[in-house]
């Protein structure tokens, strides 16, 4: 079907698949994003606000992006602090930037409420 049609393709942001463009709508396919900034080296950065959600919910430990040196992982650090800050003010966050596998891992920790 053309993409104008409602069961043309249209991508489902919660779930990162296609789907008809009427089911989408229908569902309001439109995912609050923080986008990671072009800037920052990082791979595979996690969702950020998914992160916030599991954090303020469950506490723990998440890692939210792998980068290639440490200097990318703590300029992303930075970034990702001074982000979760804003979204959750009350949520008390640390990065921890770590070793593992040739490249450095963002971690991000709180504690359990």
């Amino acid at each position: 079907m053309s993409v104008n049609d409602p069961r043309g393709p249209s991508v489902d942001n919660l779930n990162d698949r296609l789907a008809h463009r009427a089911c989408n709508t229908k569902k309001g396919a439109v995912a609050p994003v923080v986008a990671w900034p072009d800037h920052l080296f990082v791979v595979d950065p996690a969702p950020i606000i998914a992160v916030v959600g599991r954090l303020e919910r469950k506490g723990g430990r998440e890692i939210v992006a792998r980068c290639p040196t440490e200097d990318d992982a703590r300029e992303a650090a930075d970034w990702v602090l001074d982000r979760l800050s804003r979204l959750a003010p009350d949520l008390a966050v640390s990065a921890a930037v770590e070793p593992g596998g040739g490249q450095y891992l963002l971690a991000l920790t709180t504690a359990r409420r």
